[in-house]
């Protein structure tokens, strides 16, 4: 692609630079794309390992695969990718693999309360979500949607433990200070966590699971 020709000119992007159709992805995009996901220096094997990766799962199953499934595949801890992608997993690896994790959804509580009360309490309370069951106004939430939304989820046992809750309520506070969600990077670290005790916590990952619970979401 020509230096003076801007890359949406090839290419259908979204308003955050995602490609809108996964099937436009070539490799070409991802090579443009890199430097303005905090990949200066161009992709290196370890990048491509990544991505092909990403790009493989995504085309046999329709489904963008988790970030632990990445990272165990390939190899890598937290701190590999971080270095590799500091713009973070959705929006560094999977942006330049041309899908997020909206195509899944194309695919496929520790309450101070009993299940009965928590059905009395919020019986008349509605929440409004997108297609993909996320939050779609953050102020509607409550720690009700998301002891319900765990119990819909693979949270084992369907309960929110103090652990849970403490990354839940970071999320929270960093999103209502920055209005931004937080990076994978920056929760784990936060937190003191590892990826593997942020996926027994939120099997389901990291978007699709603990931003969910939180009614946050990356758009």
């Amino acid at each position: 692609m020509s230096a003076d020709r801007p890359l949406n000119a090839k290419y259908s992007l979204d308003s955050d630079g995602f490609l809108l159709d996964p099937k436009q992805w070539d490799r070409e995009y991802a090579a443009e794309t890199a430097g303005q996901v905090g990949v200066p220096g161009g992709l290196t094997k370890g990048h491509w390992d990544v991505i092909d990766y990403i790009r493989s799962v995504y085309s046999d199953s329709g489904k963008c695969p988790l970030v632990y499934e990445t990272c165990r595949v390939c190899g890598m801890t937290l701190k590999d990718l971080k270095r590799l992608f500091p713009a973070g997993y959705l929006r560094g690896a999977c942006r330049l693999a041309g899908c997020t994790y909206r195509e899944a959804y194309l695919s496929q509580c520790s309450l101070p309360a009993t299940a009965d009360d928590l059905n009395v309490i919020s019986a008349n309370k509605v929440y409004k979500v997108d297609v993909r069951g996320f939050l779609v106004n953050p102020d509607d939430w409550d720690e009700y949607y998301a002891a319900f939304r765990a119990n819909d989820m693979k949270i084992p046992g369907g309960r929110l433990t103090d652990d849970h809750w403490r990354i839940i309520h970071f999320l929270r506070k960093r999103f209502a200070e920055s209005g931004a969600v937080p990076t994978i990077y920056e929760t784990c670290d936060a937190n003191e966590i590892d990826l593997e005790e942020l996926e027994r916590l939120f099997p389901d990952g990291y978007h699709r699971g603990a931003v969910k619970v939180a009614g946050l979401r990356v758009i």
